[in-house]
């Protein structure tokens, strides 16, 4: 292990791995729609801990973190592809760029003024925080493979193996679950597309647009349910500065160095998770047209 203490996230994934195979193959009494609710989380949780194996955690070799949590229970997403995309978000010199970071959910604002209106209805609608949890998953889901498919037309051979891959195991495990499962495998997609849209909750406000790259990310100091699930992401910022900084020792890193990181990210800050909501719950956070000269302008067609 990297450390003596990196016993936590393991077993925070393996509670995570027993409660999703209890509610997808067990508790069969429990009622299909109260099934789904607790899976909603415990997905969102996978995610999370996704994101924290693919940071170096719990173990120094990468090759046995990738294969203990890539196990496709959020169903949407290839592991092995979040993780590639992710890492290329840690350039933190791109972070929101419509180019360059492929996590950003800004466009360039000579396409934005291109497309179609009612295109443009749904993104202002993504850009709320409602909007974000209910068709943010099916939007981001498109987005992503519209992109992986203009990657591979230009030449990237591996993504179509890793989506193969993917999408077989994904038949495998609804396989089943529609034959030793406890829910339909309809329903676990619910369960699977709600997952997505909770963990959005954490990605909708995780960075703003502005010119300073070192203010792009957020601070949320809440301590709340949701920082758990998302283990402690909503210290973005510092997540961005200490990216192998390990799940459970950001919050008190944070304490000690709160003014520094105040400082450096501008007062980008929330206290809570509902003061987001409060805030733009129903109204867009920002425009959908990133506001920054992009450094680079591609060729729109690749």
């Amino acid at each position: 292990m990297r450390n003596d203490a990196e016993w936590r996230t393991l077993l925070l994934a393996g509670v995570c791995y027993a409660v999703w195979l209890l509610l997808a193959f067990g508790w069969a009494d429990l009622p299909d729609i109260l099934r789904i609710l607790l899976l909603i989380p415990v997905i969102t949780l996978h995610s999370s801990l996704q994101h924290e194996f693919l940071h170096g955690h719990p173990f120094r070799n990468q090759k046995l973190n990738d294969l203990l949590i890539s196990p496709p229970i959020g169903v949407l997403v290839p592991y092995l592809r979040f993780k590639s995309c992710h890492l290329t978000h840690h350039i933190n010199e791109n972070i929101t760029d419509p180019y360059d970071d492929p996590e950003s959910y800004y466009l360039d604002r000579d396409i934005w003024a291109t497309i179609p209106k009612w295109v443009r209805g749904l993104l202002i609608a993504n850009n709320t925080l409602v909007g974000r949890i209910t068709i943010g998953p099916a939007l981001a889901t498109v987005g992503f493979l519209r992109s992986e498919f203009v990657r591979t037309r230009a030449g990237d051979t591996l993504i179509p193996k890793v989506w193969l891959r993917h999408l077989l195991a994904v038949a495998l495990l609804f396989w089943l679950i529609g034959t030793y499962g406890s829910l339909h495998p309809a329903g676990y997609f619910i369960a699977a597309y709600f997952g997505m849209g909770l963990l959005m909750v954490r990605s909708f406000i995780e960075h703003q647009a502005v010119e300073k790259a070192n203010q792009r990310s957020v601070i949320i100091e809440t301590r709340g349910p949701l920082s758990l699930l998302f283990l402690n992401n909503n210290f973005h910022s510092v997540h961005h500065a200490y990216p192998s900084l390990a799940w459970y020792r950001i919050p008190a890193f944070f304490r000690e160095n709160r003014a520094r990181f105040l400082r450096m990210n501008g007062g980008y800050r929330y206290q809570s998770y509902w003061e987001v909501f409060r805030r733009f719950g129903f109204r867009p956070k920002e425009p959908v047209a990133w506001p920054i000269e992009p450094r680079k302008r591609r060729d729109r067609g690749t």
